[in-house]
């Protein structure tokens, strides 16, 4: 496979992962895998989270795709394309990595942005963890991230219609 088509696969599976990982977080974290992710929302002073065991099976898409892509693997059954697919995701975890659990959550370094996309990740992020429990809530992706002013509108209209309850924290202003 020539580089052009390889290249245009990691930047397609990149883009696609942050559409599964906004579909994975409102649908399954904040539906029946609600007991894995639970700790993520509250507070505690370990490492580790069960929330972590995500990153593993995000791991375990990676590695399959790096399988279905070596003929080490599959001899000539081996899918070339899948190769390409398996570094979009590894990407994409690296990034995830570094935003959500960096600069989001500060779990490797310490740094408040104090402007520009940075700042505005920070804050939905922030507005997505205002709710206490599973129901409701904003901003699932974890690398685009909507305008901060539209989604404390939306935490206000679910608060008003008894579908999300917020945490007694300052909201981040804008």
């Amino acid at each position: 496979m020539s580089a052009l088509p390889a290249v245009l696969i990691v930047i397609a599976t990149v883009a696609a992962m942050e559409l599964l990982a906004w579909a994975s977080h409102k649908y399954v974290m904040h539906g029946f895998g609600w007991g894995w992710h639970r700790d993520h929302h509250e507070p505690h002073d370990r490492v580790l989270e069960k929330n972590d065991l995500y990153a593993i099976v995000g791991a375990g898409l990676s590695i399959a795709m790096f399988s279905l892509g070596s003929p080490l693997v599959l001899g000539a059954r081996a899918w070339a394309p899948a190769t390409w697919i398996g570094i979009g995701i590894l990407i994409y975890g690296l990034i995830y990595t570094a935003v959500h659990d960096g600069l989001v959550h500060q779990r490797y370094f310490r740094w408040t942005p104090r402007k520009g996309y940075a700042r505005r990740l920070v804050q939905a992020h922030k507005l997505h963890h205002a709710t206490i429990g599973k129901e409701g809530g904003v901003s699932f992706g974890f690398v685009i991230a909507r305008d901060p002013a539209v989604l404390k509108r939306e935490l206000k209209a679910q608060r008003e219609a008894g579908i999300v309850v917020l945490r007694e924290t300052r909201i981040v202003s804008r």
